[in-house]
């Protein structure tokens, strides 16, 4: 059964999962290679009394992809549109890797939305940096890419994620994400299989990566990008949540983010969790976030 769908002015169709609660709202944004699906586990664990809203990005899901995103701020402007059409005016939010980029664009350009932030295995607000390779495969550090050309050319992630999505190959992106994201545990198998055939709709890997690559609302320059200096305008209360055993978001990437943010964000490392704690251990995860939620003025 197909999602419910909005319209927006750029002529994109975004679709949308909603779980029924209470008055207080939760948004959640997914991140790259997912899509409104992989949230179903804390959808269905979170408290009664939350609202749930659970949106298909741009290029993922059931939702369009007509035009290319260039940047982060696309999906953002993306997401308050969509909001809007919605009629939420006061909300949490809650992203995850990609999506934890996305909320923290959206937060430093719309103040007046968002209660509380939760960045879950998130970006930095310096970005996701994106190397060229050596010819033994690893990573050169000494060469940043630049353009989506760089991006689109490289033949290490972008090349091969994408040969596996164009041939459908499920068992290569299986192994991809047994490796990096479900290292420790794996969701059962009926589930696993559903979050695959997921992951073959998403039709906008470069372009996600390369807005990744540039994102950067520090003060500095991230190697790509000169900071917008838009972190200062996060003002709300901000958990950080990184499993201790990510391999996808490193430490050194969440010590910007809090370096960033300052006073009103707080850290806690979830214990035995890779990049989906959803996964890992979604009684430690949900215990946090709501925790966080109900607290009277969680700094």
């Amino acid at each position: 059964m197909s999602l419910p769908k909005v319209s927006l002015s750029n002529g994109e169709t975004i679709a949308y999962r909603v779980r029924p609660g209470g008055e207080e709202v939760i948004v959640l944004v997914h991140g790259n290679m997912t899509s409104s699906k992989h949230w179903d586990v804390l959808i269905d664990k979170l408290d009664q009394k939350y609202t749930l809203y659970a949106i298909d990005l741009r290029g993922f899901g059931e939702s369009t992809y007509h035009t290319r995103v260039q940047g982060i701020k696309d999906f953002s402007d993306d997401l308050k549109e969509v909001v809007d059409l919605l009629s939420l005016k006061k909300f949490h939010l809650i992203g995850w890797s990609t999506g934890g980029a996305i909320c923290m664009q959206f937060v430093a350009d719309n103040p007046d939305y968002c209660e509380k932030l939760v960045l879950l295995a998130s970006a930095s607000t310096r970005g996701y940096p994106f190397y060229g390779a050596n010819e033994d495969g690893t990573p050169n550090m000494n060469y940043r890419f630049q353009t989506i050309e760089d991006v689109e050319n490289d033949p290490s992630k972008t090349r091969a994620m994408q040969g596996l999505y164009d041939t459908k190959n499920k068992e290569g992106l299986k192994a991809v994400w047994n490796a990096a994201i479900y290292s420790h545990n794996q969701p059962e198998k009926e589930l696993y299989e559903a979050y695959l055939d997921d992951m073959l709709t998403q039709r906008n890997l470069a372009d996600v990566y390369h807005s990744l690559n540039t994102f950067n609302i520090g003060s500095g320059h991230n190697g790509v990008t000169e900071g917008t200096n838009q972190a200062k305008d996060i003002t709300i209360p901000v958990l950080i949540l990184r499993g201790d055993r990510d391999y996808v978001v490193n430490e050194e990437m969440t010590q910007e983010i809090v370096k960033d943010l300052g006073d009103n964000a707080t850290y806690i490392p979830l214990v035995n969790c890779g990049h989906s704690p959803l996964i890992d251990d979604l009684e430690q995860l949900t215990n946090r976030i709501e925790t966080f939620l109900t607290e009277e003025n969680a700094q």
